[in-house]
């Protein structure tokens, strides 16, 4: 399983930016896509998640901000990312869990750098 990530990027504060994820290869119909947010000198952190069943979930910091959206027939899950703030400044990574197999199995993509800034 291989996952392509894009946009990114600079954006002020109140603005907005979307990032993009395309999962590809052996991907069993039953999983979860989502982002986790890692900001300089922390540890990474989930952002947004989604199952292929369409139900999401936010981290408290972003709840109301961010929507978290996926296409099954593509493959593909976004991360509509508005009013940001610096405090979401951070590298983003795209995230793969298949649950095929037993306790889910996790794969991830390369950071995309998401900075917040006047």
């Amino acid at each position: 399983v291989q996952l392509q990530a894009s946009g990114g990027g600079l954006a002020q504060p109140g603005g907005s930016l979307r990032l993009s994820c395309a999962v590809s290869g052996s991907i069993f119909s039953i999983n979860i896509m989502g982002w986790y947010g890692q900001a300089p000198g922390k540890q990474r952190e989930l952002v947004a998640t989604i199952t292929s069943g369409g139900r999401s979930n936010y981290a408290d910091s972003v709840e109301g901000r961010l929507t978290i959206s996926r296409d099954n027939a593509k493959n593909t899950v976004d991360l509509q990312m508005n009013n940001l703030k610096p405090e979401d400044t951070a590298v983003y990574l795209c995230y793969f869990r298949d649950l095929s197999v037993l306790g889910g199995k996790d794969y991830w993509g390369k950071g995309t750098l998401v900075t917040v800034s006047s």
